[in-house]
Order: structure tokens, then C-alpha cells, then sequence
């Protein structure tokens, strides 16, 4: 009997993911120094940026995170990759586009497409931020290493959806 496998592609925008980074890197600072609990030069230096000497780590770590994520989510990915090396992938540098392409079974609810999708962008934001913030302002770092979890968990719950199977008909 044939294997029917869907093919499910998930698309991430690199200039969507730094944005999304460098936001929460803002208002995490500008919240912290709002509140109280750092000085304006503390907030100031947890903000990152495109400059280059944010913009290396930034992307560093959005490149590991995104490793760390294909190899999370290993057993439905199509990839034929043979091998490695520790250079950031021109798609991060270049700010392109991240792909998975996911083969899932035929009975793989569409639905949870969407919800993949956010999900895998919550993810690598938040691993991005946590590496971020263990260098500059290490309080906040744990926060979203546990945001960082509970999005994983919304991408496998996503990954497993099914569809219930329709009765067959007979004439």
C-alpha cells in the first residue's frame, strides 16, 4: 500500500524574526527602567539593535536556536542535509527566509497549520531573547527560557493534530 504523506511548509521571514527580537529587547529594557529595577544605562544596554556589535550575536543565536528547533521537531522534518559547520547560514545573514518542510500524515489536521507557524516564530524569538538577555541582563533570561518551553509545546501540539476519519460511504 502507497504511503500518503502530506507535505506541510512552514516560511519564516529572518527581517520579521531580528524585528521581533530587537522589540522585545526594547520594551523588556524600557519596562525594567520603568519600573525601577535598572538605571537607564542598564535598560539602555539590554535594548539590542542592528549595529554590528549586536547584530552578530543576535543572529548567532538565532541560528542555534534554530538548529536546536529542527532537531526538536527531527521526526517529521524532510531534510537531507550531510553536513555541518558552525558559520550562520546565509539565509539569517542575509536576513532570507527560514523553511521546514514538514512530511506529515495524511490525516495531519491543516487547521494547526497556522498555529505551527506562530508557534516555531514565538520559539526562536524567545531562545534568541534568552540568549541575549544571559549576556546583558541575566534576571530576565530565565523568563524566556520558560516562555521559550511553553512555545515548543504549542508547535508539538500543533505537529500532532489529526483529523478524525470520515466513515466511508457505500451506493
Amino acid at each position: 500500500m502507497a504511503e500518503n504523506k502530506k507535505t506541510l511548509t512552514v516560511t519564516q521571514e529572518v527581517k520579521e524574526l531580528m524585528f521581533d527580537i530587537m522589540n522585545k529587547a526594547y520594551l523588556t529594557g524600557q519596562a525594567r527602567e520603568f519600573e525601577g529595577t535598572k538605571n537607564y544605562e542598564a535598560s539602555s544596554n539590554m535594548q539590542a539593535s542592528e549595529d554590528m556589535e549586536n547584530s552578530y550575536q543576535l543572529r548567532r543565536s538565532l541560528a542555534n536556536a534554530f538548529s536546536s528547533l529542527k532537531s526538536l521537531l527531527g521526526e517529521y522534518l524532510d531534510e537531507n542535509k550531510s553536513t555541518s559547520d558552525n558559520i550562520i547560514p546565509k539565509e539569517i545573514d542575509d536576513d532570507g527566509q527560514l523553511v521546514l518542510a514538514f512530511k506529515l500524515p495524511s490525516n495531519y489536521n491543516n487547521a494547526s497549520a497556522d498555529s505551527l507557524g506562530n508557534g516555531i516564530h514565538a520559539y526562536l524569538v524567545d531562545m534568541a531573547l534568552y540568549e541575549w538577555f544571559t549576556i546583558t541582563n541575566k534576571e530576565d533570561a530565565q523568563d524566556y527560557l520558560t516562555h521559550s518551553t511553553a512555545s515548543l509545546e504549542t508547535v508539538k501540539r500543533a505537529l500532532y493534530k489529526r483529523s478524525r476519519p470520515t466513515r466511508p460511504t457505500y451506493n
